[in-house]
């Protein structure tokens, strides 16, 4: 229960539902607790009934009397039953629906705590994963705070005046009744340590399913290519059958509880007829009424009593799912946002003496860099794969925080201004151009949600995708397939493009977003974008001199260390990789 114990702070949120729905249920429990007194005197009523003489029988009037007992005991019963189960109706509302709020504020929490985790945990995490842990185990952990709850609270109520109405009416046959209940605790104690174990194996190899389906989906396009299907159905069939053999092992052991319940509960039943019956014998009871007032309340303890055995299955799953919530909710993100109040970015960009190395793979990404990128400035660096240019962009977008040395914007170090502001502040194009599926409309008013149709139509155009929307039959309105998969990787590139202009944002970065687009159109993107440009602090990552030579300055990467740094004219004259870089490309434009 120590895990579970992170969910009290909602029972506190809910406290006034929580405290109504206990009022509800000993109410409940109180009117059904009517019908076995109201049979007891009935039965009684029959008894007396039956030790009259036969001219006392033949009477009108005691006969009327007797008539008109049973009849009030039969209306009382069906109302009281009626009230009872109105009670219970709401009893459920309450707490039932309680536990739905409560799956909703969980679920928020761990969606929240997703979006404030940084790329580390993402790389070190499966997406399946982290899915089947806001579904599945939220969804188990529901169960607990939900009908485990109430069934625990009618259980306790149930059993806390059942015994005391039992108590009252023979204590010695009571005792003989509740002895099957320490059987029936100790069953529950091993049984639910089982399921706590099986559960928590099943619900890992449940993840695994679930990241492996993923993956599979989402690269289903390469294994159509390397006709892989088949290497991966066995895959899958064997991951599903471990998956089986763990639900199995589980169900083995929850199917106990039932069968082992009603089995004590019939027990207890027979224990009430043989030593009621016993005492009925000698004198100790009265009448056979109180026997069978007995046996109604001891089946009125068989439904909470077996689901004692499924209310701890459902604790013990819960408790499985939240330790693996826990697991990360309880994980200080790396990237805090140290400022609450506003920040203004205006845009100047300083590096100095930054160093930054990849924990989980231990790579110094970039070493000793330093530059400075004026407001209004554009800033292109070039290098090889693997040479740190990327990375420079996700300092900038404090994705990360530097190991050493400092970044300032606008003349303040970059973790001093508000996390907000400063993402908000930055329209970044990623290298994989990453799309929702959605309309291309709604991808591209990303960037700005309240965006006129205008406003949509004019970033396309600056970004040259324009005319390739307009040729869709349903044009912006076109829904995308997941990561934006009807499109080509140009057409994702540029709607990607359009997406960051549209924002209008004092810093722009784009990396390595023209790749997939021909010479041609990447001359009409860049004119456009030095325009759009002029007042904004615009940093351009490429492998191409023609995406950096309008730049006010370029910078060339190599192992993380610049080693050229100009403008084009500048770095043409020097000797080296830049002017190596221009020869080369441009006599493979001749060619072409």
């Amino acid at each position: 229960m120590r895990e579970l114990s992170y969910l009290n702070k909602y029972f506190v949120k809910y406290k006034f539902s929580f405290l109504l729905g206990i009022v509800i249920t000993i109410v409940a429990q109180i009117f059904s607790l009517f019908t076995p007194k109201l049979i007891s005197q009935s039965l009684e009523a029959i008894e007396k009934f039956d030790r009259l003489s036969i001219q006392e029988k033949s009477s009108e009037s005691v006969l009327s009397h007797f008539k008109s007992d049973l009849v009030d005991n039969i209306l009382l019963i069906i109302g009281t039953t009626i009230i009872a189960g109105f009670l219970t109706f709401l009893m459920r509302q309450t707490l039932i629906v309680m536990s739905r709020h409560i799956e909703f504020d969980l679920k928020n929490e761990v969606f929240r705590q997703y979006e404030n985790l940084s790329q580390q945990f993402y790389k070190q995490n499966r997406t399946g994963d982290l899915m089947n842990r806001i579904s599945e185990d939220v969804s188990k952990v529901r169960m607990y705070v939900g009908p485990a709850v109430m069934y625990t609270i009618n259980t306790f109520i149930r059993f806390a005046i059942v015994i005391a109405y039992m108590y009252n009416v023979s204590p010695r046959l009571t005792l003989y009744t509740i002895l099957p209940l320490p059987i029936l605790s100790y069953t529950i104690f091993k049984l639910s340590t089982e399921i706590n174990k099986r559960s928590t194996v099943f619900q890992q190899y449940l993840s695994k399913v679930s990241s492996f389906s993923q993956e599979i989906f989402s690269g289903i396009r390469v294994i159509k290519a390397y006709s892989l299907e088949n290497q991966h159905q066995d895959n899958m069939i064997a991951l599903a059958n471990e998956s089986k053999s763990k639900s199995l092992d589980l169900a083995r052991v929850q199917s106990l509880f039932g069968p082992l319940m009603l089995a004590l509960i019939g027990i207890s039943n027979l224990v009430v007829i043989y030593f009621g019956g016993l005492m009925y014998m000698d004198g100790t009871i009265k009448s056979i009424g109180t026997i069978a007032e007995f046996i109604l309340y001891v089946n009125m303890l068989t439904w909470p009593v077996a689901s004692l055995g499924w209310v701890s299955s459902m604790v013990q799953e819960a408790e499985a799912s939240q330790k693996r919530l826990n697991e990360f909710l309880k994980i200080e993100p790396e990237i805090k946002n140290a400022n609450p109040n506003r920040s203004s970015i205006e845009g100047s960009i300083v590096f100095n003496n930054v160093s930054f190395t990849y924990e989980d793979t231990n790579i110094n990404a970039i070493q000793n860099i330093s530059f400075t990128v004026n407001k209004g400035e554009t800033l292109a660096i070039l290098g090889k794969t693997g040479s740190g240019k990327s990375t420079i962009l996700s300092l900038i977008s404090r994705l990360y925080d530097v190991n050493e040395g400092e970044i300032n914007i606008d003349n303040r170090p970059i973790d001093t201004l508000n996390l907000f502001d400063l993402r908000n502040s930055i329209g970044i194009v990623p290298q994989d151009a990453f799309l929702f599926s959605d309309s291309i409309k709604n991808n591209i008013k990303f960037g700005k949600e309240d965006a006129a149709d205008e406003e949509i139509e004019l970033a396309a155009k600056n970004a040259v995708v324009h005319d390739n929307i307009m040729g869709f039959n349903k044009k912006y309105d076109t829904v995308l397939g997941e990561r934006g998969i009807t499109l080509s990787g140009g057409q994702k590139q540029r709607v990607s493009i359009a997406r960051a202009i549209i924002k209008n944002p004092p810093i722009l970065l784009f990396d390595d977003c023209l790749s997939a687009v021909d010479t041609e159109t990447e001359e009409t993107i860049l004119n456009n974008l030095y325009e759009i440009c002029k007042d904004k602090t615009t940093i351009i990552v490429s492998h191409r001199v023609s995406s950096a030579k309008n730049a006010d300055q370029i910078i060339i990467i190599d192992e993380g260390k610049i080693i050229q740094q100009g403008s084009h004219n500048q770095l043409l004259n020097e000797k080296g990789y830049y002017a190596d870089l221009y020869l080369k490309q441009l006599s493979e434009k001749e060619l072409t």
